[in-house]
C-alpha cells in the first residue's frame, strides 16, 4: 500500500508530522511519499520514502501515475484538489487540518474552499482540534470525518544527558508573524528577567524565510526597546536532530519552553519538548489540550496575561516538586498517547473505513 503526503514546503510541523508517520505507518508495510511545492532552505530532514519538490501539473501527473497512491494526504491546500482530480487521480483523497490560525480564520479558509473540499475531497482529518472538529461538522455534516493524536516516536527523540547551562533558559519557536505571538514573548521574558533571575537567557528558534518582513523590523527594534539583547539568542533553521540536545538542555538549566501563540492546532515542538523532560508553558490554544494538562504534563496561561504568565513561569521554575512531577508525567504522556503504533492503527482503521484495505 502506498500513500502520498502532499504540503506547501518541507518545514515545521507538517514536515516533522509527515516523518513521523511515514516511519509509523513502514512498520505496518505502508509506504509513504512526501510532495512539497517547494523548498525554501538547502537541508531537508530525512524521510522513510521519496519526497518531492515541485508544483508543475506535468510534473506532479507523473509523479501519480507511477506512484499509483491508494490514498492521497492533503495538508490544507483545497486549492490543489481540483488540479489531482483533473490529473485523473481516482483514489481517495484526504482532505487534513493541521492548525489555520484563529477560529474566524479557520472558517472563512474552510467556508472558501468548502465547494472544492466537497466535490473532491472523500474524507476529513485533524489531530482532535476541538476547533476543528466544530467547524467539519458545521460546514461539512455529509462527510466522512476522523479525529485522532499525531503520532511521536519517543524512542528516536528524548532526552538527552547535557552539560548543565549556568542559567535557566526559556525557549520560544515558531515564524516572527503575528498567529505565533512574538512580542508576549518578549514581555514575558523582560519580566521573568527583571523579577526572578537577571542572568536567565532567552533562546529563540526560528525559520527566517518563514517571516513578515515589517513584523521583523519591530522585532528587532522591540529588542533593543526592551532591553534585551545582552540575554537574547536566536537560533535560525535548526535541524531537527539538534533539538533534542536543545529541549534537554533546557528542562535541565531549569527553564521551559514558552509557547505564546493565538492559536495552534497539534504542534510538534510541544511533544518534543516533554519527550525531552522540557516543561512546557502555553497559552490555552485549544489543540493542545490532548498533549498539555494544568499542572500534570505543563501549564498554560491565558493568552495576553503577562502577569499570569509570570506567576505560572516563576511556580514551574522555583517549585521543583511540581517541576519534576510535570517534566516526568509529560514525557510519559507522550508515549502513551502519542505512540506510532496507535497512529498508525487509526490510521489504518481510517483507510479501512474508505474502503481501501491493507
Amino acid at each position: 500500500m502506498k500513500i502520498l503526503f502532499v504540503f506547501y514546503v518541507p518545514s515545521g510541523g507538517v514536515e516533522t508530522l509527515n516523518r513521523q508517520r511515514a516511519s509509523a505507518l513502514k512498520s505496518y508495510n505502508i509506504e509513504s511519499h512526501a510532495l512539497y511545492y517547494q523548498k525554501i532552505r538547502e537541508t531537508i530532514n530525512p524521510f522513510e520514502g521519496n519526497v518531492f519538490i515541485g508544483k508543475d501539473p506535468k510534473f506532479i501527473k507523473d509523479i501519480l501515475d507511477k506512484g499509483n497512491y491508494d490514498a492521497i494526504v492533503i495538508v490544507s491546500d483545497y486549492l490543489i484538489l481540483p488540479l489531482i482530480r483533473n490529473l485523473n487521480y481516482k483514489g481517495k483523497i484526504i482532505f487534513e487540518i493541521q492548525g489555520l490560525g484563529s477560529q474566524e480564520r479557520a472558517r472563512k479558509y474552510l467556508m472558501d474552499g468548502a465547494n472544492s473540499i466537497n466535490i473532491h475531497a472523500n474524507a476529513l482529518l485533524n489531530p482532535k482540534t476541538p476547533r476543528i472538529d466544530q467547524l467539519f461538522n458545521e460546514i461539512f455534516p455529509n462527510k466522512s470525518k476522523f479525529s485522532f493524536n499525531n503520532c511521536f516516536d519517543t524512542s528516536k527523540f528524548s532526552y538527552i544527558k547535557m552539560a548543565k547551562h549556568p542559567s535557566p533558559i526559556i525557549a520560544w519557536i515558531g515564524r516572527i508573524v503575528d498567529n505565533k505571538n512574538w512580542k508576549e514573548f518578549l514581555y514575558i521574558g523582560q519580566e521573568l528577567i527583571r523579577k526572578v533571575n537577571p542572568q536567565i537567557q532567552l533562546y529563540m528558534f526560528e525559520d527566517p524565510t518563514l517571516s513578515d518582513i515589517k513584523e521583523r523590523n519591530e522585532f528587532k527594534q522591540m529588542v533593543i526597546n526592551l532591553g534585551l539583547k545582552g540575554n537574547l539568542s536566536i537560533l535560525q533553521n535548526v535541524m531537527n536532530d539538534k533539538m533534542a540536545e536543545y529541549f534537554s538542555k533546557i528542562g535541565d538549566s531549569g527553564g521551559f519552553y514558552c509557547l505564546t501563540s493565538k492559536s495552534e492546532g497539534s504542534p510538534y515542538s510541544v511533544l518534543e519538548a516533554l519527550s525531552c523532560k522540557c516543561p512546557v508553558l502555553s497559552t490555552d490554544a485549544d489543540g493542545l489540550r490532548s498533549s498539555i494538562i494544568h499542572n500534570q504534563t505543563g501549564k498554560y496561561y491565558s493568552l495576553g496575561n503577562v502577569t499570569e504568565a509570570v506567576i505560572q513561569a516563576k511556580e514551574l521554575m522555583t517549585n521543583k516538586t511540581l517541576r519534576e512531577q510535570i517534566r516526568l508525567n509529560g514525557f510519559q504522556h507522550v508515549q502513551k498517547h502519542f505512540s506510532p503504533e496507535l497512529y498508525a492503527e487509526n490510521f489504518i482503521k481510517m483507510l479501512n473505513e474508505l474502503g481501501i484495505n491493507k
